[in-house]
């Protein structure tokens, strides 16, 4: 038996599609651990919910109730059937002691956090909803780009993305089509190329300035 399978029979439980975890507010006891899946995670923003982040195996959620002993501050959905880890504080704090792996994995996990937390901020300073996509598309490429042979791959669901930057599935399919014809990025489904970063942020720069000043 693997390890997976292991911590799945002692800490494991399964979720369907649509099962709510936890809603922002409530007290949190556990945090949870994804083995298979995908969890969504939002909170409401005067009034509308606003996608912070959509997680996949290997990511954990909802250890900030645990470590602060506050409520929790987002929802946590089950947007895709899943397999999760369930860690009480108990367990909790005896793997933090036990293994500084772990606690250290942990910390550069929140510290990313931090980091993609301050670009969703930029994005939607951003009054553009052109510069939103291509803004979003750069900082899928710095924090999960794998560099390849013509450029920089990453996963970008779309049907994901309008509650997180706030522009609708039609918009941001426009605008990659823009993208792609200019010869900036070439798509395969949720998934981009992107040939240069570089020449992106300049394009990047040029919406801006045109929404700005408009066409003179």
């Amino acid at each position: 038996m693997g390890a997976e399978e292991t911590l799945f029979q002692r800490f494991g439980k399964e979720f369907p599609k649509g099962t709510v975890l936890f809603q922002e507010g409530e007290p949190g006891k556990d945090m949870f651990v994804v083995q298979a899946g995908r969890i969504s995670i939002s909170k409401k923003v005067r009034d509308v919910e606003k996608v912070l982040a959509v997680l996949g195996p290997g990511e954990f959620f909802g250890e900030m109730a645990i470590i602060s002993n506050k409520p929790r501050n987002a929802t946590a959905a089950v947007t895709e059937d899943a397999k999760l880890l369930v860690i009480d504080p108990k367990t909790f704090e005896a793997m933090i002691r036990g293994n500084s792996e772990i606690a250290v994995r942990m910390i550069k996990k929140l510290a990313e956090r931090l980091s993609e937390a301050d670009a969703q901020i930029e994005n939607l300073l951003l009054a553009d909803p052109a510069s939103r996509v291509v803004h979003q598309v750069l900082q899928f490429c710095q924090a999960r780009g794998r560099p390849m042979e013509e450029g920089i791959e990453v996963d970008f669901p779309v049907r994901e993305l309008p509650r997180q930057i706030g522009v609708g599935e039609p918009a941001i399919r426009h605008m990659l089509d823009r993208l792609e014809r200019a010869g900036l990025i070439e798509r395969s489904g949720d998934r981009l190329t992107v040939y240069d970063t570089a020449r992106l942020h300049d394009f990047l720069q040029y919406l801006e300035m045109k929404w700005k000043f408009g066409d003179l």
